[in-house]
């Protein structure tokens, strides 16, 4: 959890290349890697294990706009990577969260977290091209590549998404990017009552409508964000108020995301926690003593903030969930099965890198 008061001193190493990160790797048992610490129930060293911050391991290697890939250090910071995106009208369209809290390129990728936008374009595992990683021995891995049209080797980066460092300290990544929408616009329609709200999700997953966000808030409020050019952003903003009845067009659009996708609604909140979701499951979801939170992503992924006795609810229905901060957890309360087992000892044969 994110207690100050430790009750040991923790170690920590800061390395500025990838050669140092082997060097650290080789040199103690057990560590744990870090890098904005914006989920620290992930990042926060256990007793024995030595904290590896690669918040120095920062900054853009390559960026090629006209290719749309660029290769960056795992400790830059998204923001950092957004800033140089931007001035090539490009960004990254699965919104990562926590950016605007100082979130790094490789917490994001170990945590496999992706932000409203995932609806349109897909999840961070879309947009990963490649990673460069030392493992539990200590060698330098690369998985991918930094091109679009890659299939050579093995798809080692696809395996560091979630894996929440259990495999390897990723030190450098390569992602392909997407030219940013000239206009967006934000409808918010409210029902009255969670099953009416639940049956336009339905509907509005199915219709092809191209819809950049489907957010619902709960109780019964459904957020969907357009994305484009500015007359065909206009022309399907009114189709969708004929669909669903008026709705209120938002005036901030990009304010109002931009606090999303940072989880501004769970601050206050003790204990953050990311729950995969599924429509027929919201119900069920909305059951359980929950605080505030939001269903990204037609319904497929929950962002809660709770208390230990949420927490508590979650692991009595046998619903899997990642905490970020606030609590003590086990990063992988469930066993992982023989795959993940099996590219455990290939990788980290000793056991450097945490579980739990």
């Amino acid at each position: 959890g994110a207690r100050s008061c430790r009750r040991w001193p923790v170690p920590t190493l800061r390395p500025e290349s990838p050669e140092e990160v082997q060097e650290a790797v080789r040199a103690y048992p057990r560590l744990r890697a870090q890098g904005g610490g914006t989920k620290p129930a992930l990042s926060t060293p256990k007793e024995g294990e030595v904290l590896l911050d690669l918040s120095r391991l920062r900054g853009l290697l390559a960026y090629e706009p006209e290719e749309f890939v660029f290769t960056a250090f795992a400790g830059t910071p998204i923001a950092e990577v957004e800033e140089a995106l931007r001035a090539h009208g490009q960004y990254l369209p699965f919104d990562p969260p926590l950016a605007g809290k100082g979130a790094t390129l490789g917490g994001t990728v170990a945590a496999g977290l992706s932000g409203p936008s995932r609806h349109r374009y897909g999840g961070l595992r879309d947009f990963l091209l490649g990673v460069r990683f030392v493992d539990g021995e200590g060698r330098a891995v690369r998985g991918g590549g930094k091109v679009v049209k890659n299939a050579a080797g093995f798809p080692f980066h696809r395996l560091m998404v979630g894996a929440l460092g259990a495999f390897g300290v990723m030190v450098e990544l390569s992602f392909k990017v997407f030219p940013r929408p000239r206009t967006t616009r934000t409808l918010r329609v409210r029902r009255e009552g969670l099953k009416e709200a639940l049956a336009d999700l339905e509907r509005l997953r199915l219709l092809p409508l191209d819809l950049l966000a489907l957010d619902l808030v709960p109780p019964a409020t459904l957020e969907l964000r357009l994305g484009g050019f500015e007359r065909s952003v206009e022309a399907r903003l009114k189709r969708l108020q004929d669909l669903l009845g008026d709705g209120e067009v938002l005036a901030e659009d990009e304010a109002h995301w931009e606090a999303v996708r940072d989880l501004g609604f769970l601050e206050g909140s003790p204990i953050w926690v990311k729950v995969p979701a599924k429509p027929h499951l919201i119900p069920r979801l909305e059951a359980l003593p929950l605080g505030p939170r939001r269903y990204l992503d037609g319904g497929e992924v929950l962002y809660a903030g709770t208390t230990e006795e949420g927490l508590k609810a979650l692991r009595e229905e046998g619903l899997p969930h990642l905490v970020l901060r606030g609590a003590e957890a086990p990063l992988f309360p469930e066993p992982q099965g023989a795959f993940f087992a099996g590219v455990k000892k290939a990788l980290d044969p000793k056991g450097r890198f945490p579980l739990g």
